[in-house]
């Protein structure tokens, strides 16, 4: 049984009891647009240029972790997803004081994939359209906070253009309802969260706020993504670079 710190179970809380009142009498296993991110087609982006490494890493922050982190746990040439903190200091970057809100760490993803399998720009096609909502300002789902902000940290020039050129894109074809607010953040130091934070879709997939907030962007990303998804996830806990 995970231990749930103090915070934790706080920021979780009102998903939990609302449960019950939220699912479907029928049975149904998970909610869709209206308690998760209303996943959707976009188009890929037009500036994408190969990579000539054999294994790239990206950094992306939308909202909770648990989602974003399952998500691309299940896209095919991702090597390693981590769930962390990014944006703030190292000696803040643990879960209670990021949840503050005062550190200015959002909580993100370092995801490790091979480039000759999956682009940049497909991983950020991904993390736009199933991942989270790019419009939403501080906040994803029931939670808010600058911690929660979506937000790209490029490790790179060529990443960061790359981003740049895929937001202006999908702004001026109107892929969304509303203006996209994601920040693009270069030279930002990426800090891997505690363990009880890792592999947690896959840990605890009963757990109410994964059902009714990230089960349902894993099965956008198998719908939408089927060429991409991958049934079994890369875990933490088994992944090998």
């Amino acid at each position: 049984m995970i231990r749930m710190p103090n915070i934790f179970r706080a920021r979780r809380l009102c998903v939990t009891l609302l449960l019950p009142a939220l699912l479907f009498v029928a049975g149904v296993t998970f909610l869709s647009a209206s308690s998760a991110e209303e996943a959707r087609t976009i188009p890929a982006p037009a500036v994408d240029p190969p990579s000539t490494t054999g294994s790239e890493v990206a950094v992306l922050a939308g909202g909770c972790f648990w989602g974003v982190q399952g998500v691309f746990q299940h896209v095919e040439g991702i090597r390693n997803a981590i769930s962390g903190y990014s944006g703030g200091d190292q000696e803040t970057a643990d879960y209670e004081r990021v949840s503050s809100g005062t550190t200015n760490h959002a909580e993100s993803v370092q995801v490790t994939f091979d480039p000759r399998k999956i682009s940049y720009g497909r991983i950020l096609q991904i993390y736009f359209s199933v991942a989270h909502d790019p419009t939403q300002l501080n906040r994803q789902g029931p939670d808010t906070g600058t911690q929660y902000r979506s937000a790209i940290f490029p490790i790179s020039d060529e990443q960061a253009a790359t981003a740049k050129a895929y937001i202006a894109q999908l702004d001026q074809a109107h892929a969304f309802d509303g203006p996209i607010v994601t920040r693009i953040e270069p030279s930002r130091s990426f800090y891997p969260a505690e363990a009880d934070h890792q592999d947690f879709l896959t840990r605890h997939p009963t757990y109410p706020y994964i059902v009714i907030n990230d089960l349902p962007k894993v099965a956008a990303l198998k719908r939408l993504f089927p060429d991409l998804y991958r049934a079994e996830p890369v875990l933490v806990s088994s992944a090998s670079n």
